[in-house]
């Protein structure tokens, strides 16, 4: 998808109450209404904010070292037969996966909220990792949930959080895995929301966070 498309294609959807054809929406607790409000108006105007774009742009050449390489994987090709196999290497940004590109954007939100506190769930490790790095290069204090069961199979990337100044915090109800760690991030959250934000990691949650998550990944493609 050529930009001008991808830009097309992102300005449709999604709808003004976040719905994506059958999927999306808004279902939450009344407490986090006001949060995801304010979050949307934040996030609209920043999108259209030159400022903000030119430091976030700046973060993503300088910090992260955007843009990331297509490399032709010629001995793949070769093996598969067919199509050229082109890889585009989101392994060589700055802490090792396209994470990165949505916590730096979510991290500028997080200040130009005022909010003093950052929350974040993460599954294997990465998310958690790209989080920490963000938090760190803007000094705002850092907490990780992470499933049990996650945090014994991850264990490199937990002891990366740490060292980045995160605290994780071990989930041990349920399954002990990602889908426990976003709701112990909730809960957080809404005992926290007017100094707090969270990032989530993936094109999950009530809306305008999967829109936030896509807009911020859409740098991939460019």
């Amino acid at each position: 998808m050529n930009t001008s498309a991808a830009d097309k294609a992102t300005s449709q959807v999604p709808t003004p109450d976040g719905r994506f054809g059958q999927f999306g929406g808004r279902y939450v607790p009344e407490t986090l209404t006001r949060a995801l409000d304010e979050l949307t108006v934040e996030y609209e105007e920043a999108r259209r904010d030159p400022t903000f774009q030119a430091e976030l742009d700046d973060l993503l050449h300088n910090y992260v070292g955007r843009p990331s390489p297509l490399y032709f994987a010629k001995r793949l090709t070769e093996q598969c037969g067919g199509a050229q196999i082109w890889l585009k290497r989101e392994d060589l940004n700055h802490t090792g996966a396209h994470k990165i590109n949505n916590t730096l954007g979510q991290a500028l939100l997080t200040l130009r909220m005022g909010k003093q506190r950052v929350i974040a769930e993460t599954g294997a490790g990465q998310h958690g990792v790209a989080t920490a790095t963000a938090c760190a290069r803007f000094g705002l204090p850092c907490v990780v949930y992470m499933g049990a069961e996650d945090v014994r199979r991850q264990a490199p990337n937990v002891f990366s959080m740490k060292l980045l100044g995160a605290e994780v915090r071990p989930v041990e109800s349920g399954s002990r895995t990602l889908r426990d760690a976003i709701n112990e991030a909730m809960r957080d959250w809404m005992s926290s929301v007017e100094t707090t934000h969270y990032i989530i990691g993936s094109v999950v949650g009530p809306h305008p966070f999967p829109m936030i998550v896509r807009d911020f990944q859409s740098v991939i493609g460019r």
